[in-house]
């Protein structure tokens, strides 16, 4: 059964950087394409960007997000990894990772970004 874990949110102010790790298990994790989304208050949950498995095509990121944020991942540790710089008000929500193809979620990473 997919497991995913969200960590590393917080508070901060405009303009500052966060990491988000994303552990995820139950699943061939180098197999996998991986997943960011965010949901704001009161809004839908939006799709942040994937990251394709190894050597199987680029790194792709909603507008609103991209020159900012970066996903990496680490297959030896079965984790994958938002980083964000440059953080706007807008930005603040619940950050998931997610496997596409699965309807599993965790139970996400709150970011609240200060203006």
């Amino acid at each position: 059964q997919l497991h995913l874990v969200e960590s590393g949110g917080g508070l901060v102010q405009a303009g500052g950087s966060l990491r988000l790790p994303c552990e995820v298990s139950g699943i061939t994790f180098s197999m996998a394409a991986l997943a960011w989304y965010r949901q704001a208050p009161g809004k839908q949950r939006d799709w942040v960007g994937t990251i394709p498995r190894p050597r199987r095509g680029y790194i792709m990121y909603a507008d609103s997000v991209k020159g900012r944020f970066t996903i990496t991942r680490d297959d030896a540790k079965n984790a994958v990894y938002l980083q964000m710089d440059n953080l706007k008000s807008e930005d603040t929500g619940v950050y998931y990772c997610s496997v596409p193809g699965y309807n599993d979620w965790g139970q996400g990473a709150q970011v609240t970004v200060s203006s």
